[in-house]
């Protein structure tokens, strides 16, 4: 279904959808857990409802009620009846994720999904798990793939400058080795604050991860225990709403905790760097329309925003150069050049380069006839960009956005938005 967007302001008040991320780190740590958890108010997405569909199949008790899930976990295996194909569809957290745990299990695990995360790179994941002890069968070193466990522990060598997801995978998993896990990162490690929040998701059930020079040290021998957990507000979606005032009017998002350690929770300085009007009050925060000044943004550990920046810095007045975002040529969809793309068929003067791109502005857009790519921030970022475009901004695809904001047209609308679906 197409979603078309002409010019409009929005106003009002919205509470922030639950986090993607912690969602599936909640989904994933009860599973693993031997006892009872509930997840109270958790995103239910396509990306996260991949996740729970996963660790039904390995063996987890789920009970699906009003704004929770009850999980009942401990006991995992491989899935059965024998043969059964683990389908992550778009969700590379799901499969990069769950092929960590897999590793540690008895038995064949085999993993697919749709053509786009059967393109994305999982060979240093793959690699590592197999210096684990893990048998792995992969043509490529993408989807489709097979793991076999159990994997013992030990010392194993990553990477950290291709995915965050990499290393969470193997740090959720290092507890079930028989031996300890060391994970010693090759080369820098970018998007470090999604690692930080798999680190502390798992500290709430009760395992340690220590720091070593080089990495990570996981004792075997860790338990995780059952917990309760309240999962919070998306950064990484309300970064689509921010901007959306910060260029048409004044709104106020709700439930946002300040304390949460997702790293996506810069753009609120990011806004403040462009000069947008920030007023923060507890789990409030109130973005309010401004003339916006060009900056130089590094988005190295919150690559997810480069899309709705990249809207941001069209309307800023002079260069603005968004850099450090190099491995998000590895998401749903080569995310650099498809947010070029559609910003330069609307108006915008911007070049991409090796880890970014550079804009100048401030552009006067025009709608136009948007591809997402199936990329949900592709799509919720063009259609920010509509909301101050002469004409109709016609997007491709309305519905890829249920991949991490479900309700994001409908809030949109509530707020003023000139948005419909055809």
């Amino acid at each position: 279904m197409k979603l078309i967007v002409s010019r409009s302001q929005i106003s009002g008040c919205v509470h922030a959808p639950p986090s993607k991320s912690h969602t599936h780190r909640a989904f994933l740590l009860a599973a693993l857990a031997k006892g009872e958890s509930v997840v109270f108010s958790p995103l239910l997405g396509e990306d996260t409802l991949a996740t729970l569909d996963a660790v039904k199949a390995l063996g987890a008790h789920v009970c699906e009620a009003n704004d929770r899930i009850t999980i009942r976990g401990g006991d995992l295996h491989a899935p059965l009846p024998k043969g059964t194909v683990i389908n992550c569809k778009n969700s590379g957290t799901s499969m990069r994720m769950l092929a960590g745990i897999a590793s540690r299990l008895d038995g064949t695990t085999a993993f697919t999904g749709d053509a786009s995360l059967c393109s994305r790179p999982m060979k240093p994941l793959l690699d590592a798990l197999s210096e684990l002890g893990a048998g792995v069968t992969s043509k490529n070193g993408c989807a489709p793939f097979t793991i076999t466990g159990p994997g013992s522990g030990g010392d194993v060598h990553i990477r950290g400058d291709v995915s965050s997801q990499f290393i969470s995978a193997l740090l959720i998993s290092a507890p079930l080795g028989k031996a300890d896990t060391r994970i010693h990162l090759t080369t820098p490690l970018t998007s470090e604050p999604y690692v930080d929040m798999t680190i502390s998701a798992m500290k709430k059930h009760g395992v340690s991860v220590e720091t070593i020079d080089d990495g990570y040290l996981v004792r075997s021998g860790q338990v995780y225990s059952p917990v309760d957990v309240q999962v919070g507000g998306d950064y990484s979606s309300a970064a689509f709403l921010f901007a959306a005032a910060a260029l048409t009017g004044e709104i106020t998002v709700s439930g946002l905790d300040p304390a949460d350690p997702q790293g996506d929770k810069v753009v609120i300085s990011i806004l403040e760097t462009f000069g947008a009007g920030v007023v923060r009050e507890g789990e409030n925060v109130t973005i309010k329309k401004a003339d916006l000044k060009a900056a130089d943004i590094d988005l190295a550990d919150a690559p997810d925003l480069f899309p709705i920046i990249a809207v941001l810095a069209s309307q800023a007045k002079g260069t603005s150069r968004l850099y450090g975002a190099a491995h998000l040529r590895f998401k749903e969809s080569d995310r650099i050049m498809s947010t070029v793309l559609f910003l330069r068929s609307m108006g915008a003067d911007i070049s991409e380069t090796g880890d970014g791109c550079i804009v100048m502005g401030p552009s006067r857009l025009s709608g136009a006839n948007v591809t997402t790519f199936g990329d949900h921030r592709i799509m919720m970022a063009a259609s920010v960009a509509g909301l101050i475009a002469a004409g109709n901004t016609i997007i491709d695809d309305s519905g890829c956005c249920a991949v991490s904001y479900p309700d994001f047209v409908r809030d949109m609308q509530r707020l003023g938005a000139d948005m419909r679906e055809e």
